[in-house]
């Protein structure tokens, strides 16, 4: 063999040696790409981010979905915000100050409800809009001077603090800005099973809507349609879902960090989940 011969035989060698750990490296890396994200939720507009955990954003879409059923405006859902990111970081507290619990961290001896009745997202979040829509011109006025005339807390100013998350967060889930949300967690937190059906369920509780059957759910109007499909999402984890498709978009929970990709065959008049 000569001496040309030789070095070409070690180039080819070297240059498949390289292909082998180039390629197991990714791999490994595609392999692990779920894990390394690790688990959250994001909503995101031209105005800003706004992180979420699944809590959080299970919450939140709760809120939205509520607010929907009662025809209010986006400036309705920004007070709600603001409130319960203020009163619980938007989480359901078993507890708080004296008897408070809850999203609103709203108190049964002030007639709220009882401690399980608050205990409920929908509950907590119908009491409170109930409560907002008594009060003249609320989407009119400073909105942490709306959420204290709801609460009536000690500090009432502590509201402002959360306006601008707040406005990110109902600009998303309230349809305005579409598709702009999306949560991600790895396999290991996936559930084998998936159950639309109970998903379904646990929505129409939120709408109040009856229960038509099938996999999917209809949308009266495409920002309806996105508040219902970003429930979905933020609510796919508890429920095992797979995916999420709606208005030529799809979400798909091995994917979740890549958020919506197009989906030409997704519907626009209603949303289908698996």
């Amino acid at each position: 063999m000569s001496r040309r011969s030789g070095r070409l035989r070690l180039a080819i060698i070297g240059l498949a040696t390289t292909l082998v750990i180039v390629g197991g490296a990714i791999a490994l890396y595609v392999h692990f790409r779920p894990y390394l994200h690790g688990t959250n939720c994001e909503a995101r507009t031209t105005a800003g981010v706004m992180p979420l955990d699944l809590d959080q954003a299970g919450n939140a879409a709760t809120i939205a979905a509520v607010a929907l059923r009662k025809k209010l405006p986006e400036e309705a859902v920004i007070i709600a915000y603001a409130t319960a990111l203020q009163e619980s970081h938007l989480r359901n507290l078993e507890s708080g100050d004296r008897d408070s619990v809850g999203l609103f961290q709203q108190r049964p001896s002030q007639g709220w409800g009882t401690v399980n009745q608050l205990k409920d997202p929908v509950y907590a979040a119908n009491r409170f809009f109930s409560a907002l829509v008594k009060i003249k011109d609320y989407s009119g006025m400073p909105v942490h001077e709306a959420a204290q005339k709801v609460q009536r807390s000690a500090d009432g100013k502590a509201y402002a603090r959360h306006e601008e998350d707040a406005k990110i967060m109902a600009a998303v889930y309230t349809g305005r800005v579409p598709g702009a949300m999306r949560c991600w967690y790895p396999p290991n937190k996936r559930k084998k099973q998936s159950d639309p059906r109970q998903a379904l369920g646990a929505l129409d509780k939120a709408l109040k809507r009856k229960d038509t059957g099938g996999d999917a759910i209809t949308a009266a109007n495409a920002r309806a349609g996105w508040t219902m499909a970003i429930w979905m999402v933020a609510h796919a984890q508890p429920f095992g879902l797979r995916e999420v498709r709606y208005a030529g978009r799809h979400w798909r929970a091995e994917q979740g960090h890549d958020g919506w990709t197009h989906d030409k065959a997704a519907p626009a008049d209603r949303i289908v989940i698996r």
